[in-house]
């Protein structure tokens, strides 16, 4: 089947979709960060046998079973696409590896002369592996459970491919910006046009919906995050609604504390992933009901399970309703995390017991 034709049209609405018509649900749709993932058993099976990370990734069979693994077992309102935001980089031909227990290591990019080891015109056979996933869930997900595509944002991007590798204050990347920020914008400018192109395929494939990861957003000072983080951000959206005006995007600024309002407003997303940090009163009053709002729920507090997940739960949903609003943590779910923790906060969000 060729994958641009997968998308349907819903007999019904898919509950996570409700928000961005307006509607404050209660109980809110829920969907978590990371979801697929190594806490999972039936997870780290298909993981070993997968071969690396990246073929993983790029075996549209595996990365769709992955992805619906968590949604045979606790009935989310949403799966996200199984991938990583580093396809992109490596599509356009920089080198990257995961090393098991160091994270990715890519080429580094420094300098203008480096963004010539890119080929933009490079993408398609990889982009199309992710796309015929994104077709295989659409048809394989239950019917009322919204399928969200992703990309990782240009500034965060970025930052691991002139860095070669994560960093706790992504310098390389800042520093190419600041003492020469038109050769910079150019690596900006690649990474804002081929992630208009992944993620349009990906809603030809079937996404209902999409976010874009700005994981290292907090790093950046106000006027580079506006240049940087805003502004690349802002033509990423335009574009994609250009072409997709019924899609929600939603972006996840981590840490970008007080300027995620100017965030939601100016780059155009339809709704904000609020991180751990961002405090409740402040979403109340910034951000609930000018936008959609996603989070916040510490993924160390789904560790611990118990009466702690039990009050903070309650406290989210109390703050936030009688606006749209979708229930996740703030940022993604780690390793240690029991499975029966994820269950229980199932529960907790839909008012039911297990």
């Amino acid at each position: 089947m060729n994958w641009t034709s997968a998308m349907v049209s819903p007999a019904a609405p898919r509950r996570f979709l409700e928000p961005f018509h307006g509607k404050a649900l209660m109980p809110p749709p829920v969907w978590l960060m990371r979801q697929a993932g190594r806490y999972l058993p039936e997870y780290r099976a298909v993981r070993a046998k997968a071969g690396s990370f990246l073929d993983l990734c790029y075996n549209p069979a595996l990365a769709a079973e992955v992805t619906l693994q968590p949604v045979r077992r606790y009935g989310f309102d949403a799966a996200i696409l199984f991938s990583d935001i580093l396809v992109v980089p490596d599509a356009l031909g920089q080198r990257v590896q995961f090393a098991e227990g160091e994270g990715p290591r890519l080429d580094p990019l420094r300098s203008q002369r480096d963004l010539a080891r890119l080929n933009e015109d490079a993408t398609r056979p990889k982009f199309a592996l992710v796309h015929e996933t994104v077709s295989r869930l659409r048809q394989e997900l239950p019917h009322d459970t919204a399928l969200i595509g992703f990309c990782g944002a240009p500034w965060t991007v970025a930052t691991y491919m002139v860095g070669g590798q994560g960093s706790s204050d992504q310098s390389d990347a800042r520093q190419w910006a600041y003492s020469d920020p038109e050769g910079f914008q150019r690596l900006i400018d690649i990474l804002v046009d081929v992630s208009i192109e992944y993620l349009s395929g990906q809603v030809k494939a079937g996404a209902d919906a999409l976010q874009i990861f700005d994981s290292w957003a907090g790093s950046l000072p106000d006027d580079q995050f506006r240049r940087w983080v805003v502004a690349p951000t802002k033509r990423l959206v335009a574009a994609l609604k250009a072409e997709h005006p019924r899609v929600p995007v939603i972006g996840f600024p981590r840490g970008a504390g007080v300027l995620a309002p100017a965030y939601a407003m100016e780059t155009g997303v339809d709704g904000v992933s609020c991180d751990t940090a961002m405090p409740l009163a402040f979403i109340s009053s910034q951000l609930s009901g000018k936008t959609v709002v996603q989070g916040n729920l510490d993924p160390l507090l789904l560790v611990t399970g118990g009466h702690a997940l039990e009050r903070r739960v309650a406290e989210i949903k109390a703050a936030l309703a009688g606006n749209p609003f979708i229930f996740n943590l703030g940022h993604g779910i780690v390793p240690e995390t029991p499975p029966e923790n994820v269950g229980r906060l199932v529960d907790l969000v839909r008012g039911s017991h297990r």
